[in-house]
C-alpha cells in the first residue's frame, strides 16, 4: 500500500521551500516511523525514562540518504505538532555524521531546518546563527540516542544551508534511481 505521504515531493510546488514530514514530535519519548508496507506510522522504539526528542524530528519525502532511508531532519519550531504532520521549512544547515552499527559505518547526516511558521526561530538563517550551546546539545542528543540503540553516531562537521541543499538534491537523484 502506498501512503499519500510517500507521494509528497521534497519541495513545495514551484519553490525552494522544503516539505518536511514529522515522524516524532518534540517532547516525545517514543520514536515513530512510516511503515512503507501499510502506509501508516508505527511505533519504532521507546526512549529510556527522562529522554525525549528536543525538537520535531522527521524526514524529507521522496529522498534517499546514504543509509537507505529518506533524509533526516530536525525542525526548529515553537511547539510540537503531531506524527505525520507536513511542515514547510527552510534549511539552515546540516550536521554531517557517520553512524556505526554492527561494525558497518554509513553516512547519516542530520539536516537542520526552521519551520516557516515559527516566530521564535524566524531569525535563524544559517547554522552559525544557532547558539553554539544549543548545537552542542543537539549533537549530544543524537550521540546519546544512537548509543542507547547500540549505535555510534559521530558528528564530522557543521555546515550551512548551501551544503544542506546540495545533500537534498543528491538524495532526490538517489531516490529517482531506485524507482
Amino acid at each position: 500500500m502506498i501512503s499519500p505521504v510517500q507521494n509528497i515531493p521534497p519541495f513545495a510546488e514551484g519553490s525552494k521551500v522544503i516539505n518536511a514530514i514529522v515522524d516524532t514530535p518534540r517532547g516525545s519519548a517514543n520514536k515513530f516511523k512510516l511503515d512503507e508496507e501499510t502506509g501508516v506510522f508505527m511505533l519504532a522504539g521507546a526512549m529510556p525514562a527522562g529522554v525525549v526528542f528536543p525538537f520535531e524530528f522527521g524526514y524529507i519525502p521522496s529522498t534517499k540518504a546514504g543509509d537507505g532511508d529518506p533524509l533526516d531532519l530536525l525542525i526548529l519550531m515553537d511547539a510540537p505538532t503531531f506524527v505525520g504532520c507536513l511542515v514547510h521549512v527552510r534549511l539552515i544547515g546540516v550536521i554531517e555524521a557517520r553512524q556505526t552499527e554492527k561494525g558497518e559505518t554509513t553516512r547519516n547526516d542530520r539536516l537542520i531546518a526552521v519551520a516557516l511558521k515559527s516566530r521564535r526561530h524566524a531569525h535563524l538563517h544559517k547554522l552559525r546563527d544557532v547558539p553554539a550551546q544549543l548545537l552542542d546539545e543537539i549533537e549530544h542528543f543524537f550521540i546519546s540516542y544512537n548509543q542507547i540503540k547500540g549505535k555510534k553516531f559521530k558528528p564530522t562537521g557543521r555546515y550551512g544551508p548551501k551544503r544542506a541543499l546540495s545533500l537534498v538534491e543528491a538524495a532526490i537523484q538517489a531516490e529517482k534511481k531506485t524507482q
